[in-house]
């Protein structure tokens, strides 16, 4: 009997170890860094736990499970949206939002997350039901920013807070990619044309340009050594005039220089025919005084050269 009641006695303590162990267990909680927990006190929210350690009455309150507080991001499937000219493209959107409520979160809606997916879906679909393609794939911008108003207005009462709503693609359909892709060849080429018509214009305004400072540069040129070569002649003939007249040249010594002259008018293959002044007798008058003191018959001379000039120069 003694050994049948020890027996039970163990049992007893054995259970009644193992119930508090679970009453421990149950009563003593840790709530980690950035998560927060609601608490039930039969059946009714009774109040939220914030990270640290808590104790609970076992079998009356209840925690539930544990709501993660740090940002989240979620990327939904591509969804198919019907633009203002009837073209249906495929986007792909990520929103980023936070739980800042977790009451709210926890009472105000049942799925949150699905409750955001939906939204965005709806939204998506009214804003770019309202724009063009072209303004659809330039105007993300303008798309995220309305998402992330209407999104943040209509989850407020949900205790969640949407930061950043992004649009990761927009898909037109192949057709529209095609022509597309067309269009930007074409625009390439037409760039490429007009750059190359661009350079070949500016290619030839240079080259005209430096050809005619060449022909200016040219003319400059032409200009200057001429004038240098008649101010070369002229101080030429200058040196000589006043040699001549240093000189104190006579009347024989002139008309000898005159005669000598006149051959070389005669130089040159081009010359056929050549005329002899009238002051040519009076150079001879002058060259006979000096020789002999007789006067040539003016006349006589002047049959002489005309005999010259009648004949061909070069015979």
């Amino acid at each position: 009997m003694e050994n049948a009641g020890g027996a039970a006695m163990a049992i007893v303590l054995v259970v009644l170890i193992v119930f508090v162990i679970i009453v421990l267990v149950r009563s003593v909680r840790i709530i980690p860094q950035a998560r927060a927990g609601v608490v039930e006190r039969l059946g009714k929210y009774q109040r939220t736990l914030n990270p640290g350690l808590t104790i609970l009455i076992p079998f009356v309150d209840r925690l539930l499970p544990l709501l993660d507080l740090r940002e989240q991001v979620v990327s939904f499937p591509p969804q198919p949206v019907i633009t203002e000219d009837n073209l249906v493209v495929s986007i792909d959107t990520v929103v980023y939002f936070q739980v800042t409520d977790p009451r709210a979160a926890t009472y105000e809606i049942a799925n949150y997350i699905q409750a955001v997916e939906q939204l965005t879906t709806t939204t998506l679909r009214n804003v770019v039901g309202g724009l063009n393609l072209e303004e659809a794939l330039t105007s993300r911008d303008q798309i995220n920013g309305q998402l992330r108003g209407v999104l943040d207005e209509a989850t407020g009462r949900w205790g969640i807070r949407v930061s950043r709503v992004e649009l990761k693609a927009i898909d037109p359909p192949h057709s529209i990619q095609d022509s597309m892709e067309k269009q930007m060849r074409a625009e390439r080429d037409r760039r490429a044309a007009i750059l190359t018509a661009e350079g070949t214009k500016q290619s030839a305004i240079l080259t005209a340009e430096g050809q005619r400072q060449a022909s200016i540069l040219a003319a400059e040129g032409d200009a200057k050594a001429a004038i240098l070569r008649a101010d070369g002649e002229a101080q030429a003939i200058q040196k000589v005039f006043d040699a001549i007249h240093r000189g104190n040249p006579d009347q024989k010594l002139l008309a000898y220089q005159y005669l000598q002259t006149l051959p070389k008018l005669a130089e040159g293959s081009s010359n056929k025919l050549w005329i002899i002044p009238s002051e040519v007798g009076e150079a001879l008058k002058g060259i006979g005084n000096a020789l002999g003191g007789t006067n040539p018959d003016p006349a006589a001379a002047g049959g002489l050269f005309d005999e010259v000039a009648a004949k061909p120069a070069g015979q």
